[in-house]
């Protein structure tokens, strides 16, 4: 049965735009003052034990006012997204809008990067001693290195793996292993892979909406897909790489389901193969399932499914027949969270306080469209009917997908599996709460954009971000 799409405006978009407007603003509020609560109470913790193991918290980051190379190129990128980005995305031939934004967004992301500098902010960041390059040398035959990588995980066993390479699966470190293989070793390639694949998300995004919801909707949003200020954190970590293969998984699954590819079967096939690789990049991106069968339940059909889990077994096929055992790896990990910083900050503190991260990242005009995206969830019984025959309008199609992104971000923190560096970590999550933004008036959207560029440049310019 074809799904039924029906275009419709906003929720909120132009009806009750005052009073809407409001209490937007007084969303935002509430998120300012999430933020102040974890700094003040953070600070009080750090500095009374130092159970938290970061210096600004909930941030993990130094203060360091500065400046650098990028802040000029960061002042006139924001100003021309939040000047001409929304006539721009309304306006664009279609064809132009997935590279334009793509384009945007890179320029965004370096620019910030460049703020700290080449070295410091983009060529160092992957090389220190918590990082994938440090291992490199220890990858030569890449078969005995996956076949033991289980035993090097916990704190105390012989050569032991740096933090971040025994919190990942070995994809993660095999990606950096590979591109120094065909000449792309060091850390200026290994930080332009990420800034370049990660800033990709903000198209596969712009794809999935499309399919899911309407043109105009994702046209709203792309804007503030560009403009984030996760993009700090985009153009420091390997986090950006993980979003973006998870955001494309996604965004071929929804062309998949739409049929709204020349070749379906082979776009859910590639989305399962890269859910696969997700799953090996990162433990705690199982969760990306979540935001996969909202695609299904959204399109109201399980066509791709097989396919799906067809392309999903090739990754961890090919890494068991290597001899590495996910599972094990998984179990040794929560082991060794527990024997690091991770067994010492307390969850009564960073439950609520990597909210805060989120905040900070996503952007208040993100949580005013989650406001808004609240406001209009299909929770009534006319929706829930809506969602059965397939008649939901597009706007609660956005809703569901946002909504359903901050639930997989939910179970993520309650799990206690993710205390501090939230603001990195959940880059895969955040990237879909930003769409929500396209729920605010037309009338608002620079203001908001506004908001979200001061976030990220005081956040880089006020602070020295970890990682």
């Amino acid at each position: 049965m074809k799904t039924e799409y029906r275009t419709a405006r906003p929720v909120g978009a132009d009806t009750g735009h005052r009073t809407g407007h409001r209490l937007d603003l007084i969303a935002a509020a509430a998120g300012i003052l999430l933020v102040t609560a974890a700094v003040l109470v953070g600070r009080s913790i750090q500095h009374s034990d130092g159970s938290l193991y970061v210096h600004w918290p909930p941030l993990l980051a130094s203060w360091y006012p500065h400046t650098g190379p990028g802040t000029p190129a960061a002042v006139v990128v924001a100003a021309a997204v939040v000047a001409y980005g929304p006539p721009l995305a309304d306006r664009i031939r279609r064809r132009a809008l997935l590279p334009t934004a793509w384009a945007a967004s890179l320029a965004w992301v370096l620019s910030l990067a460049l703020i700290d500098g080449w070295g410091r902010g983009i060529a160092e960041r992957l090389t220190t001693k918590h990082e994938y390059l440090q291992v490199i040398d220890r990858f030569q035959d890449i078969g005995a290195a996956l076949r033991g990588f289980d035993d090097h995980i916990l704190i105390g066993s012989p050569g032991n793996w740096p933090a971040h390479v025994a919190g990942h699966p070995p994809g993660a470190t095999l990606t950096f292993v590979l591109l120094d293989r065909i000449g792309l070793g060091g850390g200026a390639w290994a930080g332009v892979w990420c800034i370049v694949v990660g800033s990709s998300a903000v198209p596969a995004a712009l794809v999935t909406l499309r399919a899911l919801a309407d043109e105009r909707l994702a046209r709203r949003a792309a804007p503030f897909l560009v403009l984030a200020p996760v993009a700090v954190w985009t153009g420091t970590s390997a986090d950006a790489y993980f979003t973006a293969v998870a955001a494309w998984s996604v965004a071929l699954l929804a062309l998949a389901a739409t049929r709204s590819v020349r070749l379906p079967r082979a776009a859910a096939f590639a989305s399962g193969l890269l859910y696969g690789l997700t799953c090996y990049l990162s433990y705690g991106l199982t969760l990306i399932a979540v935001l996969l069968l909202t695609v299904l339940v959204l399109t109201r059909t399980a066509r791709p499914f097989p396919l799906v889990l067809l392309g999903a077994l090739v990754v961890p096929a090919a890494f068991t027949l290597a001899g590495y055992n996910w599972w094990e790896g998984y179990r040794l990990l929560v082991e060794r969270y527990y024997q690091g910083a991770g067994g010492l900050r307390p969850y009564s503190y960073w439950v609520w306080a990597n909210l805060a991260c989120t905040t900070i990242a996503a952007g208040l005009a993100t949580v005013a469209g989650l406001r808004r995206a609240a406001a209009g969830a299909p929770g009534a019984p006319g929706a829930v009917r809506a969602l059965r025959t397939g008649t939901t309008c597009a706007s609660q199609r956005l809703i569901l997908l946002t909504l359903m992104a901050l639930l997989a971000l939910l179970a993520a923190d309650l799990s206690g599996m993710s205390k501090a560096e939230t603001e990195r970590i959940w880059q895969p999550f955040i990237l879909w709460l930003l769409p929500a933004a396209a729920l605010l008036p037309t009338g608002t959207r620079r203001g908001w954009l506004t908001a979200q560029a001061v976030v990220a440049l005081l956040v880089n310019h006020l602070l020295w971000t970890g990682w």
